[in-house]
C-alpha cells in the first residue's frame, strides 16, 4: 500500500502550503513584540511556543508585514502532518520562489531529483547563502511535523547563514532541539507569558470592537479575569461585549461562560478532568502535592502533560509550581463541590497534611478548616497570619479569617488579634482597630514592646483617618529607641520616622531616615515596600516626577505581581505614579494606571492616594475637553470625603472645582465654591491640629487666588499667590511653589507690570524637573502666555557644533491633508527603496493599486522619478526622520 508521501510532488501541490494567511485589516499590532523591537531586532532565530489560543499565527502575520515593510523577503511554510524531509525541502524552495519573487530559485530541488535527508536542507541553505538576499523563513504549526522532520528543521535553524532569519511557531510541548541556542542568546523564545495581552493591548482591542465610548474599568476587569489570554478576550468581546458574564463567573455569582470552559476543558479525557477536579481546591500546584491529593504513579506525568497541552495552567513564580487559570479553576471547583462530602474532606485533609509537612502553615490552615479540624485551623492561622501580613501584605486573608473565627477563639490567640488589628488599621475599617487593641492590652502579659506596637497600629489608623496630628502624638513618645526587637516592626518604625519628617515639611530628611533604616537591619517584604512608597512621596512632594517614576515604576510592577493589580497597596502606588506621569505630560499612561482601581482606592486607599487619583483623572478629563466628566469625578471625590469623614478631600474637591471654573472666568460659581470651602473649615467636626491645617491652608489660598482671577481682579490675586508661594517654600512643596510663581508672574503681566525675569526663572525651574503640565493645570491663558513669552525671550542659539555623522534612519510620512493615508504609506516604503511588488506585498494590495498610488504621488509632487518623489516629499515636509 503506497503512502501519500511516496507520490511525486509537483510545485503546484505545495502552493497552498507556502501561501501566507492574509492578515486581517483590524489585526491588533503587538507593539511590545514588534519584529524591530529591542528584544527581537538582532536575533537570528525566534521560537514562538504556547498552547492554543495565544495568537501565534497572528503574531507571525504581523511580523511578516513588518519584515516586508523593511524590504526583506519572507518565505512562509505551513507545516503538515504528512510532511517528510523531502517534502519540507521542496516546500522551502517553493516558499522562497513565491515570497522573494525568484522563479528560478531551487530549480534542482523542485524540478530535479531531490536530495534525501539533511542533504536537501544543506543544498537549500547553500542556495540561500549564495543568493545574498535578506530572507526571513516562517514555519507555522511545527507541532504537526514528525520527529525526524522536526530534527531537520532544527538542523536548518542551527546552520542558517547570516542573511537568513528563522521564525518557528509551535505548541509548548514541541522540542526542536535548540534549547542550547536559547541559553546562549542565539535564539529567542517567545512563550505564553509574552503572548498574553497587556492591559493597554486589551483596551485597544476593546476600542476596536466597541468604539471609544467603552467602559474602561469593565474591560480592565475582563482583562484580569482572562489573564490576558488572547483567544478568551476575543471570544468574550464578541459574545459578551460588556464582559459581565465572565466577571460574575470569577466572583462566584454565575457559571463560567461556556466558551471559556470548552476552550480549556472541553476536549479533556474523563480521567484528566477528574484529576483536575480533585486538585482544584489548591491554588498553587506542585507534582508532589498533586501526588498526595491523587495518589497514583502517573500523577506527576499527567500534570506535566496537561501543563503542556492545555491553556488551563499558568506558570508560577517558583520553580516547579504552577497555578490554574482563574476561569478553569472556577469551573472545576463547581465540579468539586458536587463530589460527596467525605471525598471532599479527604482531599482537604491530604492537602493540609502535605502543606503542613512542607512548613506552609498559612496555606494549610484553610484546608484544615474545610475538613472540620477547626482547632488546628485556628492554631495554624495564629501561627502564620501575622508573619504573612508583615512579609507579604496578605491583608485580605487576615480579614477573611477574622470573619470566620468566633470571638472566643480570637481572645485565646493574641497574635491573631494583633494581625486583625493591623489589617483593620490599614483599611476603611480603621476605627475598629482600637477595639481589638483594647482586648490585647487588657491581657495580663502586656509589656512595653506590645504597647509600642499598639501605638504603631493606632498610628496607621490615624494615617488612614487623615489625622496627622493624632499620628504625631502616637509616634513621638516612641520616636527614640523603641522597645521592639522584631525586624519588621523596626522597619515600620523607620517608615513612621520618615513620614513624620515629611509631615513637618522635610522630604530630604525623610529620605535620609529611610535610607539609614534600610542599612540598620536587613528586612524585605511588605513593610519595606511601604518604605519605598514613602520615599516616592517625598519626591512627589518636592515636585520631581521623574524621580518618582524611576522609583515607583519597578515597585508597582513588583507589587502587582505579588499582591495583584487591584490590591490596596498596588492601587496606592499606582495613584502616586499616575500623578507623576501626569505632571510629565503622559496623560494616557496616567489614566491607564488608574483604570479599574478607583473603587479600591475609594474603599481602602490612603487619603493622599485617593486625592491623587481623582485629581489626576479629573485633570485628564478636562484636558481631553470633557468638562462634564471632570466635574463628575470631583463630585465623587467630595462624596468619598463625606463617606469616610475626610474633610481635606472635600476641600481639595471644591478647590479643584474653583480652578476648573476659573479657566472660563465664571465669577459667581467660583465665589459660591469658595464660600463652601470656608463654611467647611468652620464646621465643628473639621480638625484643628497644626499639621492638618498646614495641609489645607495652601488649598484655600490658591482657591482664593483663582476666584480673583475669574473676576479678572489681577492685583487682588497677588496677596494670595504670595502667601501660597511662601507656604510652599516653607514646606518644600516644589510643584506648588512653581505653580504659585507662574500665576504670580502672569497676573503681574496682566496688571501691566514687568515679570519677564520671574517668568524665565519659573520656566527653567519647571524644565529642570520635567513638569510639563503645571502651567496648563494652573490656567490655559497662563500656558499660552508662557509659550509665547518663552519664544520672545529665548536666548540666542549657541554656535553650531561640527556636524556629527549619524546612522541613516528610516523615513516616515507625517499626517497631511495633501496626501491620503495610503499615499503616505506608499511614500514611506518608496523612501526605503522598495519595488512596487514589494510595496504591494507589504500593504497587502495588488501591484496595479500601488502603481496607481505612485502615479498620483508623481502628479501631486510634480516629480518624474521615484528619487524625485522622495526628494520633493522631504523638502515639503511630507517625509521626516523617525525620532
Amino acid at each position: 500500500m503506497s503512502h501519500v508521501a511516496d507520490i511525486p510532488v509537483r510545485p503546484s501541490d505545495l502552493l497552498l502550503k507556502v501561501t501566507a494567511p492574509r492578515a486581517a485589516r483590524n489585526l491588533l499590532a503587538r507593539e511590545q513584540l514588534a519584529a524591530d523591537g529591542p528584544a527581537l531586532r538582532d536575533c537570528a532565530a525566534v521560537l514562538v511556543q504556547a498552547p492554543p489560543g495565544f495568537g501565534k499565527t497572528s503574531l507571525l502575520a504581523q511580523w511578516r508585514l513588518e519584515y516586508l515593510a523593511r524590504g526583506a523577503a519572507v518565505a512562509w511554510v505551513n507545516a503538515q502532518a504528512r510532511d517528510d524531509v523531502e517534502r519540507l525541502v521542496r516546500s522551502l524552495a517553493l516558499a522562497v520562489r513565491v515570497g522573494a519573487g525568484r522563479p528560478t530559485f531551487g530549480h534542482v530541488l523542485l524540478e530535479g531529483v531531490a536530495a534525501g535527508g539533511l542533504e536537501g536542507v544543506t543544498l537549500w541553505l547553500a542556495e540561500v547563502a549564495q543568493s545574498a538576499m535578506d530572507l526571513v523563513l516562517v514555519v507555522d504549526e511545527a507541532e504537526r511535523l514528525r520527529e525526524v522532520v522536526r530534527e531537520a528543521l532544527g538542523y536548518l535553524v542551527r546552520n542558517a547563514p547570516s542573511n537568513l532569519r528563522c521564525v518557528v511557531a509551535a505548541r509548548a510541548e514541541v522540542d526542536l532541539g535548540v534549547d542550547d541556542l536559547v541559553s546562549y542568546g542565539q535564539c529567542v523564545r517567545v512563550g505564553a507569558a509574552e503572548l498574553r495581552f497587556t492591559l493597554a493591548e486589551t483596551l485597544r482591542l476593546a476600542e476596536q470592537r466597541l468604539g471609544p465610548a467603552l467602559d474602561r474599568d469593565r474591560v480592565a476587569r475582563l482583562h484580569e479575569i482572562t489573564e490576558g489570554w488572547p483567544l478568551a478576550l476575543q471570544l468574550a468581546l464578541s459574545a459578551d461585549p460588556s464582559g459581565r458574564a465572565a466577571e460574575l463567573a470569577l466572583a462566584g455569582g454565575a457559571a463560567p461562560p461556556e466558551q471559556f470552559v470548552s476552550l480549556m476543558l472541553g476536549k479533556l479525557d474523563p480521567a484528566d478532568l477528574d484529576f483536575l477536579t480533585r486538585v482544584s481546591p489548591v491554588k498553587y500546584l506542585h507534582p508532589a502535592l498533586c501526588s498526595a491529593l491523587v495518589p497514583a504513579p502517573e500523577t506527576p506525568a499527567r500534570l506535566e502533560r496537561l501543563m503542556r497541552e492545555t491553556p488551563a495552567f499558568v506558570g508560577g513564580d517558583l520553580q516547579g509550581w504552577v497555578r490554574m487559570h482563574a476561569l478553569a479553576r472556577g469551573a472545576l471547583q463547581q465540579r468539586f463541590e458536587a463530589l460527596p462530602a467525605a471525598e471532599r474532606a479527604q482531599v482537604h485533609a491530604r492537602a493540609c497534611d502535605w502543606l503542613l509537612a512542607e512548613g506552609m502553615f498559612d496555606a494549610a490552615a484553610p484546608h484544615a478548616l474545610a475538613c472540620g479540624q477547626n482547632d488546628k485551623a485556628y492554631d495554624l492561622a495564629e501561627r502564620s497570619l501575622y508573619e504573612s501580613l508583615m512579609t507579604r501584605g496578605d491583608q485580605a486573608a487576615v480579614l477573611d479569617w477574622l470573619a470566620k473565627t468566633p470571638p472566643q477563639e480570637l481572645d485565646r490567640r493574641p497574635r491573631l488579634l494583633l494581625a486583625a488589628a493591623w489589617s483593620l488599621a490599614i483599611s476603611e475599617r480603621h476605627e475598629e482597630a482600637a477595639r481589638y487593641l483594647d482586648r490585647i492590652l487588657a491581657q495580663p502579659e502586656t509589656d512595653q514592646g506590645l504597647r509600642c506596637e499598639a501605638a504603631l497600629i493606632l498610628g496607621a489608623a490615624a494615617i488612614f483617618a487623615d489625622d496627622p496630628d493624632a499620628f504625631a502624638a502616637l509616634y513621638d513618645p516612641w520616636a527614640e529607641r523603641p522597645p521592639i526587637a522584631n525586624d519588621a516592626l523596626l522597619q515600620v518604625h523607620a517608615n513612621r520616622a520618615a513620614l513624620r519628617a515629611l509631615l513637618e515639611g522635610e522630604p530630604a530628611l525623610a529620605r535620609l531616615r529611610q535610607q539609614r533604616a534600610a542599612h540598620a537591619f536587613p528586612v524585605a517584604g511588605y513593610v519595606d515596600r511601604w518604605g519605598g512608597y514613602i520615599v516616592g512621596l517625598t519626591y512627589l512632594w518636592e515636585g520631581q516626577p521623574l524621580m518618582v517614576e524611576q522609583l515607583l515604576g519597578p515597585a508597582l510592577a513588583s507589587a502587582e505581581s505579588d499582591l495583584g493589580r487591584r490590591s490596596s497597596f498596588a492601587s496606592v502606588l499606582a495613584a502616586a505614579l499616575a500623578a507623576a506621569r501626569w505632571e510629565r505630560g503622559l496623560a494616557d499612561e496616567a489614566t491607564m494606571l488608574l483604570t479599574d482601581r478607583l473603587d479600591v482606592l475609594e474603599r481602602s486607599g490612603l487619603p493622599e492616594a485617593v486625592l491623587q487619583a481623582f485629581r489626576t483623572l479629573a485633570r485628564a478629563a478636562r484636558s481631553a475637553g470633557n468638562e462634564q466628566r471632570a466635574l463628575a469625578l470631583l463630585g465623587e471625590l467630595d462624596a468619598v470625603g463625606m463617606a469616610r469623614r475626610l474633610p481635606r478631600l472635600r476641600l481639595a474637591s471644591l478647590g479643584e472645582q474653583v480652578r476648573l471654573h476659573a479657566r472660563e472666568f465664571r465669577v459667581e460659581t467660583c465665589r459660591t465654591l469658595l464660600r463652601q470651602m470656608e463654611q467647611l473649615l468652620d464646621e465643628a467636626a473639621t480638625p484643628r491640629g497644626p499639621l492638618w491645617l498646614h495641609g489645607v491652608e495652601g488649598l484655600l489660598l490658591v482657591a482664593r487666588a483663582h476666584a480673583a482671577i475669574a473676576a479678572r481682579d489681577w492685583r487682588g490675586a497677588l496677596p494670595f499667590l504670595e502667601k501660597a508661594e511662601a507656604i510652599a517654600v516653607g514646606h518644600k512643596l516644589g510643584r506648588d511653589r512653581i505653580e504659585a510663581m507662574a500665576l504670580r508672574a502672569w497676573v503681574l503681566d496682566r496688571a501691566s507690570e514687568r515679570s519677564v525675569v520671574l517668568l524665565q526663572e519659573v520656566v527653567t525651574l519647571a524644565q529642570a524637573v520635567d513638569l510639563q503640565a503645571v502651567f496648563d493645570d494652573a490656567h490655559p491663558q497662563l500656558a499660552d502666555w508662557v509659550r509665547h513669552a518663552s519664544v520672545r525671550t529665548a536666548p540666542a542659539a549657541p554656535a553650531a557644533a561640527p556636524p556629527q555623522a549619524r546612522p541613516r534612519e528610516a523615513m516616515r510620512a507625517p499626517a497631511t491633508a495633501a496626501l491620503t493615508p495610503k499615499e503616505r504609506n506608499v511614500l514611506e516604503l518608496l523612501a526605503r527603496n522598495l519595488t512596487n511588488k514589494e510595496i504591494a506585498l507589504a500593504m497587502q494590495v495588488g501591484e496595479e493599486t500601488i502603481k496607481w498610488h505612485v502615479k498620483n504621488l508623481f502628479a501631486k509632487l510634480d516629480a518624474g522619478t521615484r528619487k524625485q518623489v522622495v526628494g520633493r516629499a522631504r523638502i515639503l515636509g511630507f517625509l521626516a526622520d523617525e525620532a
